[in-house]
């Protein structure tokens, strides 16, 4: 590719995509969460049990794979390959089921407040993952 970016670039671009993604859940989960504040312990729970299963089961396995895959690239790739073909896929899915979801009425508030908290906490958590191995590489870029 002539005009490309580092595999760093790739890491920090990742990270923060990762994040502005959770930031973006995050706030409509916390908005249902204002408008439905009952039992606010027990959906704390709730919250913790869709973080811990989504960081743990899903999106802990993607930063391996995507981080592996990166530290393999040349050192000028494309800006968005930070996911492959397949992981490009799964997120418009994802954000398109999100959509589609909460338009309809499929789910209510109450699941929304907790699930969209729980699963934005861990897509922002990963995002910090991606930056820390960034940070971490800039040591041993510059021993390069």
């Amino acid at each position: 590719m002539r005009y490309g970016v580092a595999r760093r670039t790739l890491l920090i671009t990742a990270g923060i995509v990762w994040i502005i993604a959770g930031g973006n859940i995050l706030r409509i989960g916390v908005v249902t969460w204002m408008s439905d504040n009952e039992n606010w312990l027990f959906r704390v729970g709730e919250v913790i049990i869709i973080f811990l299963l989504f960081f743990h089961l899903v999106f802990k396995k993607l930063y391996y794979k995507h981080t592996r895959r990166i530290s393999q690239k040349s050192d000028k790739s494309c800006p968005f390959s930070f996911f492959d073909v397949k992981g490009w896929i799964v997120m418009a899915v994802m954000i398109t089921f999100g959509i589609v979801a909460r338009n309809l009425g499929w789910f209510p508030e109450s699941f929304i407040s907790f699930f969209y908290t729980g699963l934005s906490l861990a897509l922002m958590f990963t995002g910090c993952l991606f930056i820390r191995q960034w940070w971490l590489q800039k040591g041993y870029d510059s021993k390069q």
